[in-house]
């Protein structure tokens, strides 16, 4: 199988890892994967409720989440039951790293949300950003990772969110 093409390969566990140990995996149906782009769909993997507030993420949402070989981020499209958008959660982590059947993606702390409508795009967590003590220990990594989240704002208060994904 080569690395543009999702044949023979249609599960994957995906590995979101924070500060060298593993914060979840959960199984993802693999949707493609272009040598750069892995595309994966997989359901809430949380347990029970997550309500931030300003959505909530909860058993039967479906994400569809984008990830980069080359991107200092991922793109999570977020869809409830019945298929009505919620919106996007974009994590900014290291570039993701595929080894056969696993994807493996370090979080940097940094998030950001934007709602359906775009009428909602905030920055998250950049205290445990601040806390995390990245800029000291690897100062190349942490400008890279504020550099993803001023790209990814700008995607998310343009139209360029639709390019991205397509």
């Amino acid at each position: 199988m080569s690395a543009n093409s999702a044949e023979g390969t249609t599960r994957m566990d995906v590995l979101l890892v924070k500060a060298g140990r593993t914060k979840i995996r959960y199984g993802a149906e693999l949707l493609a994967d272009d040598g750069t782009r892995v595309v994966v769909r997989a359901p809430w993997a949380g347990e029970g409720v997550r309500d931030f507030g300003f959505v909530r993420f909860e058993p039967g949402d479906v994400f569809t989440e984008y990830y980069w070989r080359d991107r200092w981020y991922a793109v999570k499209e977020v869809r409830d039951s019945a298929g009505t958008l919620k919106g996007w959660y974009c994590d900014i982590t290291r570039p993701a790293v595929r080894t056969g059947t696993e994807l493996v993606v370090e979080d940097l702390d940094l998030d950001l949300w934007r709602s359906a409508d775009g009428g909602d795009v905030r920055r998250l967590d950049e205290d445990e950003f601040a806390d995390s003590g990245l800029a000291e220990s690897d100062p190349s990594a942490a400008a890279a990772a504020t550099a993803a989240l001023d790209e990814v704002e700008a995607l998310a208060r343009g139209d360029g969110f639709a390019a991205l994904l397509a």
